[in-house]
């Protein structure tokens, strides 16, 4: 901690996580660049995280407080103690997704801990906010959805600055009263937006079986129901032309390769599944490919880090349009953006890009830019520094 500074207010930053590397997922990894991007900026930052103490090193001047107990009451003795021991004035930044806190999500003792906890300034980021329920519903899923709704309720009314990563969260949010008003900050790419030409090169060169090889890149997870838009868009893309080669990246693609071709044979050598590859490894394969396809149910939006990180890259994507679609897409000329949320629609907006190659190093390159101008890490720094202003979502 030696040599460090708080920020320009005289406050250090308390970064509270369900999770943090080395534990994978997209939540952990925003932490991470988060408490980097502050600590090179001069900022005392502090990170909170269930689990034991790590091997893996943190960002050179973060300080990382394990939570063995986690989230739960005899957790948030110990966190609350250890806090005390610090100097303040403190900043809490709460990176909230109720599951992650544990308890199957309806970690009420934790939400109430943050309503009551005075003296501190909090902020929370809103990367999900509650469980859906309805009529439609079973019962135990509107029991859950009505917990997570108190559960965000109480954290909203001691908040005193709030972020969503998409505006269709404010949809999820209780209503007022609440203290702060709801900031739209998306989250970036979890992926160097650089990766070595080397690494690249190679990569193009170990995927294609020949010099024409096109290779149609996806990112993912593969949980349902995006594994049925894939799977109704991808045999006809490459049915269409020979040349084409999938490339599947992201844990679960191993699995999704071998449900795929066993549905469809004669796509067999023709679908490559690489699992969960390490950061430069996989901003390289990425990078490698021709075009990347990432559909999504719900439409493309600001809190779809896998899209992010092909914008951020610079390679062609395309995507789609759908209930939780930001205005901001629309127009932008950042990405090939199918109008509706149908396989249909995808599967004839990807052949589109893949049959005019002469495209792609455009549409790459402006995709980089409306990235680097609305979404990257940067950008959120200078909001968070109060550099820039966040957009503010109206209420309606």
């Amino acid at each position: 901690m030696s040599g460090q500074r708080e920020d320009g207010l005289g406050v250090s930053w308390h970064l509270l996580t369900g999770e943090y590397p080395p534990q994978p997922g997209g939540v952990s990894d925003h932490t991470w660049q988060v408490s980097e991007g502050l600590a090179r900026e001069g900022c005392a930052v502090h990170v909170w995280a269930p689990g034991e103490r790590q091997d893996t090193p943190p960002p050179e001047g973060v300080t990382v407080h394990r939570l063995p107990e986690g989230f739960g009451p005899r957790g948030l003795l110990r966190m609350e103690r250890e806090l005390e021991r610090l100097p303040g004035p403190k900043r809490l930044l709460v990176q909230y997704v109720p599951h992650a806190f544990g308890y199957r999500a309806m970690n009420v003792p934790f939400a109430l801990w943050l309503a009551r906890r005075r003296g501190d300034e909090m902020w929370t980021f809103f990367h999900e906010v509650t469980f859906p329920w309805g009529w439609d519903r079973p019962w135990r899923h509107n029991v859950l959805g009505a917990v997570t709704r108190v559960m965000a309720a109480l954290v909203m009314a001691r908040t005193d600055r709030l972020f969503v990563s998409t505006p269709w969260w404010k949809e999820r949010l209780p209503r007022p009263p609440r203290r702060a008003p709801i900031e739209w900050l998306p989250v970036p790419s979890n992926l160097s937006t650089r990766p070595s030409p080397d690494r690249v090169e190679s990569a193009r060169a170990s995927l294609r079986t020949s010099p024409d090889t096109v290779l149609l890149g996806h990112l993912g997870t593969y949980g349902e129901p995006l594994v049925t838009m894939l799977e109704e868009t991808l045999p006809g893309l490459l049915r269409r032309d020979s040349r084409r080669l999938a490339v599947l990246t992201g844990r679960g693609s191993t699995r999704f390769a071998e449900q795929l071709t066993g549905r469809h044979p004669e796509l067999a050598g023709r679908v490559r599944a690489l699992g969960g590859l390490p950061g430069d490894e996989l901003a390289a394969t990425l990078k490698a490919c021709d075009v990347l396809l990432q559909p999504f149910p719900d439409g493309l939006s600001t809190r779809r880090s896998s899209a992010m990180a092909g914008l951020g890259l610079g390679v062609p994507l395309v995507s789609n349009a759908g209930s939780a679609t930001e205005p901001l897409w629309h127009g932008s000329g950042a990405l090939a953006l199918a109008p509706e949320a149908s396989s249909v629609s995808v599967r004839e907006t990807a052949e589109a890009l893949l049959s005019a190659p002469d495209t792609w190093s455009a549409l790459g390159q402006r995709g980089a830019d409306f990235y680097t101008e609305n979404f990257s890490l940067t950008h959120t720094l200078e909001v968070l520094l109060d550099r820039a202003p966040a957009r503010v979502v109206e209420d309606t």
